[in-house]
């Protein structure tokens, strides 16, 4: 299993890119259901926090750095460093390695013509992956019981769960004991990627870390992070001078 390091008090997977396909054939060895966490810089600040996505996170099987802020405050803190992943990169990287070991996806979340269009994108790109199932987000709560028996029954390799499902990654972690030996992963906009609906942030962006203000032109009330950004700042170089970060 990758390492963890502890930073700030959040844990951090350190998994190299080339050892990803490695680490989703191990979790779907281990019994149980298991969780993937992509973890943004406003995330890790909420982890760090008492609450229930602070449980999630720490109880999450990986947990994959995919902002700038939480690599410069490993490097600042001298830890060992965790590689930054591109959400969609890497989840079509697992996806690589599902399809090459036949097994099988389950989608939940978009409108229904999203979500219609995603999957028949991403059987026409990984024809050897079979979808098991799937289910609109923006659901009422009076078929949710029916999605979790669905998902159960299924028993899929991978479930994305995307846009419309409430309360994201803490959706899955407090309804983990309702699922049986699947892995879970909670991307918001990958139906929408995928539909040709909500355009990727460039490569270029990423490799700059600007994606934030891709985020900020689609939602600018997002200048508010500004606030947390600097706290979190504050608190790198307080434990830096004052604080052995175990």
């Amino acid at each position: 299993m990758a390492e963890k390091i502890n930073l700030l008090g959040v844990g951090i997977s350190v998994c190299k890119p080339e050892k990803i396909g490695e680490e989703v054939l191990t979790l779907l060895e281990k019994k149980g259901p298991k969780q993937i966490v992509f973890l943004n810089t406003w995330d890790f600040l909420k982890a760090r926090r008492k609450n229930k996505f602070a449980e999630c996170v720490r109880n999450a099987d990986l947990v994959l750095p995919i902002s700038k802020g939480i690599i410069k405050g490993a490097k600042f803190l001298k830890k060992t460093l965790p590689v930054r992943y591109n959400s969609f990169d890497v989840t079509i990287d697992i996806l690589s390695t599902l399809e090459e070991h036949y097994k099988s996806l389950y989608l939940l979340g978009g409108r229904k013509k999203t979500l219609m269009t995603a999957e028949k994108n991403i059987h026409g790109t990984f024809s050897d992956l079979q979808i098991v199932g799937r289910y609109v987000g923006y659901y009422p709560k009076s078929v949710e019981d029916d999605i979790i028996q669905a998902v159960y029954k299924a028993c899929p390799s991978l479930v994305i769960v995307s846009e419309g499902v409430k309360e994201n990654d803490c959706w899955i972690y407090s309804r983990k004991d309702r699922f049986n030996s699947s892995i879970f992963l909670y991307y918001h906009d990958f139906l929408g990627i995928c539909s040709n609906r909500i355009k990727r942030v460039s490569k270029k962006t990423f490799e700059k870390g600007f994606e934030f203000f891709h985020e900020l032109m689609r939602n600018p009330l997002k200048i508010v992070y500004f606030v947390p950004y600097l706290i979190y700042i504050l608190t790198l170089v307080w434990y830096r001078l004052f604080r052995k970060d175990k």
